[in-house]
């Protein structure tokens, strides 16, 4: 439940950054929640391997459906990679913006 709230911001976050550049929203929100998951199937992966290789006979008995100490670390480690695309994406964006001056001249005429 506390992964569909952490999506939804996601989501926000990224089209929120996308809206200020002049990018589509959408398809940064869609990458956000791509980022998000990615970096859980990762570290679940990663931790499964690390579990099966350290004590094979506590794979049988995994059951993540609830709350554990894992999925928080989960979590907060997934919150940290989105937040850290965002930041490179950020620097990105900041850097076209500067190189382009001329979007302030497509600007002109347009109707908001």
């Amino acid at each position: 439940m506390l992964s569909i709230f952490i999506l939804i911001g996601a989501y926000r976050y990224y089209a929120q950054l996308a809206e200020r550049f002049g990018k589509t929203k959408w398809q940064y929100g869609i990458l956000a929640i791509g980022i998000y998951l990615g970096s859980q199937l990762l570290f679940g992966f990663s931790y499964g391997i690390y579990k099966g290789i350290t004590d094979p006979s506590s794979v049988d008995n995994v059951d993540y459906a609830g709350f554990s100490f894992v999925n928080l670390i989960s979590w907060i480690i997934s919150i940290a990679v989105v937040y850290g695309v965002y930041q490179l994406l950020e620097k990105k964006f900041v850097k076209e913006h500067i190189s382009k001056p001329s979007v302030e001249i497509e600007k002109i005429g347009k109707k908001d």
